[in-house]
């Protein structure tokens, strides 16, 4: 039965083919001609989204609001007040964290019924030294993870300060400490609700999958409509852009608590509310921390990206560094925002592996014994700080504040290098850079825009068929079926171009370094490590050294695409080989197999769901990669999506366009997960 299914499908593989080749061939290019290209059908729905916004935000319930500019009141429309309101407080606890850490002024306007009179101060506090808050964070390491955490949150923070980063970075810290509790506290209600109500599941999962592949600059638009620009629109989108893993976790964690442990809930008398809050999410107390340092991570892969709407610190600079083609700034400036995420990241786990002690009979000075070492810390720090002030009498008080751009600087050594690189190798690169773009990408670009968009249909949809059947055909084929109604299909064939060769090429190097690592414990754990620090690294950061090396063109894009994408390849490839009882590991060595044999016959067929899983995350994550690269310049659709954002009318472009990029992944996600869903069925490990 198994060999008859198997040539079934190789012929209808074969059918697909032939089909497939023979449209491509005979099908004229022609506008009028339907199977060359679909009439743009839904060319105006744009339009008509720009219209529904603007009328909810400038004309929908108008009220009276009191305007101090005029001191008279004037109608605002509800919807636009909710939102400004909203944000306004977001804004409000972004400061006051700044404030907390850089010092801060308040001021009050005195003014009669005639005209203003004076603006007086009545509040000053100073920031609070540098040495205190990396003293106070050395001490959270120390706590959660002990010598070695404390001694790399030391490290990277005296990083941060001596290089004169200490003030941008205060402020990127600040968006994220207000950016991603939010996340979270909304993930994990979301995440119950959807525990507790099948219905709300449901809806939520497909809602869910848009929202992780919809490229980040999609949030930018209809946030900046809505709330505005500033820290607090980009917090806003962070929000919306790191909720997600927060929710999906939640409803993992909670899955996975054993029904003898609500069971044992009950029993004992608990309301629904308590069996919830005292049994289940502690139970689920691992998963739920992991989603946390999910949010975290997103938040701090949105920085740089927040600037594009004015959030202000790290990811501002970069940017400005990055235009002004200051290479040695930018590489420092993007290693702080790595030591951050690297900080959080490390924190955030050492918090979700942290086991307490719920029986330890402890005194006072033993259960407070950190905070009185952080009072100390304290004390010192301001000490040092006003000594400081007496010995730098006439520079900057290095032991207070470094001021940003007074530290120590690298630029001119990481400048030099890459002038020497350029001038060694220039010739070596431009040839490959003509010789990959002229030979290789551009014939590839040329045959994807040359698909008739019947032929794309039959190749997709058919894939779809063979692996899931007609449901997962009709599923394809209605993505597909969007964005071919739009204007856009030949800049979402050139964004599927890049995405097909970056996953070939990544999952090829994934696998191949994968399944190398898992032959080892030692060289598996190194790898792992690897894949969470190469993914902690914000994705910008990988544009600036492709981009210093072949300029502006898709060889820097692919690139960076190719090294960002490998990441997910490689993990799940080594966690899918690790995953294989060591029985059957046994039992091939005893038939005789060698290790290749082995590999083949034996531990890809039984890993090949978890690679299945890990080819769907490459594609995920080129996919959000080649919408980045249209900040150096790409003709696909995160050019369009990037222009939209200085748009007057660019809601309805943004979000449609973003809607095409998602639906792009959910096509490939549909086929990869259905193919492995079904070989885990067929493996018996569903």
């Amino acid at each position: 039965m198994l060999v008859v299914l198997k040539q079934r499908k190789s012929l209808q593989c074969l059918l697909l083919l032939v089909i497939f080749m023979l449209l491509y061939r005979f099908v004229p290019q022609s506008e009028t001609n339907w199977l060359w290209r679909l009439p743009s059908l839904l060319k105006e729905l744009p339009i008509i989204i720009n219209d529904a916004v603007n009328y909810l935000m400038f004309e929908w319930l108008p009220i009276d609001v009191y305007d101090p500019d005029i001191e008279e009141y004037e109608q605002k429309p509800l919807f636009g007040q909710i939102t400004r309101g909203f944000s306004g407080a977001i804004l409000f606890m972004i400061e006051l964290i700044r404030e907390i850490l850089l010092g801060g002024v308040k001021t009050i306007v005195a003014f009669t019924s005639w005209d203003w009179v004076s603006e007086n101060e009545w509040a000053r506090w100073p920031a609070l030294p540098w040495t205190v808050i990396t003293g106070g964070m050395v001490i959270l390491g120390y706590v959660l993870g002990r010598a070695k955490l404390a001694l790399f949150i030391l490290c990277a923070f005296t990083y941060i300060a001596v290089f004169g980063q200490w003030e941008p970075s205060m402020k990127t810290l600040s968006f994220v400490l207000i950016a991603a509790p939010i996340a979270i506290l909304l993930g994990l209600w979301l995440g119950v609700w959807a525990y507790k109500s099948k219905t709300v599941e449901t809806i939520m999962n497909p809602l869910l999958n848009v929202a992780q592949i919809m490229p980040h600059f999609a949030y930018l638009i209809p946030v900046m409509v809505f709330f505005g620009i500033g820290d607090h629109a980009g917090a806003i989108a962070t929000v919306i852009f790191a909720t997600p893993p927060m929710v999906r976790l939640t409803v993992l964690g909670l899955k996975k608590v054993p029904p003898e442990v609500a069971e044992a809930g009950l029993m004992t008398g608990c309301t629904d509310r308590q069996l919830l809050y005292r049994v289940l999410i502690p139970s689920a107390r691992r998963d739920i921390l992991i989603g946390v340092n999910q949010v975290i991570m997103q938040c701090l892969a949105m920085v740089v990206i927040a600037s594009l709407i004015g959030a202000k610190g790290l990811g501002n600079d970069l940017l400005i560094a990055l235009n002004q083609l200051r290479i040695g700034k930018a590489l420092e400036i993007g290693v702080c925002i790595v030591l951050i995420a690297l900080v959080l990241d490390r924190l955030s786990l050492a918090w979700a592996n942290k086991q307490t002690d719920y029986f330890a009979d402890l005194s006072f000075k033993q259960k407070h014994k950190y905070s009185l070492m952080f009072l100390v810390v304290f004390v010192v720090g301001i000490i040092l700080a006003v000594l400081g002030s007496f010995i730098f009498k006439e520079g900057f008080n290095y032991l207070y504040l470094i001021p940003q751009n007074k530290g120590i600087t690298t630029e001119a050594f990481w400048q030099w290098g890459v002038d020497w690189i350029w001038e060694t190798f220039f010739y070596s690169f431009k040839a490959f850079n003509v010789w990959f773009i002229v030979d290789v990408l551009v014939p590839i670009k040329t045959a994807f825009l040359g698909m008739p968009v019947i032929a794309t249909f039959t190749l997709m949809m058919g894939i779809g068929f063979i692996v899931g059947g007609i449901r997962s055909a009709l599923i394809v084929g209605g993505f597909l079926l969007f964005i071919a109604l739009t204007e856009w299909w030949d800049r979402a064939l050139i964004t599927s171009y890049l995405i097909v060769i970056a996953v070939l090429i990544s999952g090829t190097i994934g696998i191949t370094v994968g399944t190398l690592a898992a032959q080892h414990p030692v060289s598996s754990r190194f790898m792992l490590t690897m894949c969470d620090t190469f993914q902690t690294f914000p994705s910008f950061i990988y544009l600036i050294p492709v981009m210093m090396l072949f300029g502006v063109t898709d060889t820097s894009v692919l690139i960076a695409i190719v090294v960002y994408a490998t990441i997910p390849a490689a993990r799940y490839t080594i966690e899918g080989l690790r995953s294989v009882p060591q029985e059957l590991h046994d039992a091939a060595a005893m038939s005789g197999t060698n290790r290749f044999q082995k590999w083949l016959s034996v531990e890809l067929p039984l890993s090949f769901p978890h690679m299945a899983l890990g080819i769907n995350q490459t594609v995920v994550f080129a996919l959000s990669m080649v919408i980045i690269g249209a900040l150096i310049g790409t003709d696909d659709l995160g050019q369009l999506i990037l222009k939209s954002l200085s748009d007057k009318a660019g809601v309805g472009n943004g979000l449609v366009l973003g809607l095409c990029v998602a639906f792009i992944g959910l096509a490939f996600d549909q086929i990869l997960r259905t193919w492995a869903d079904q070989r885990k069925h067929a493996l018996g490990l569903s």
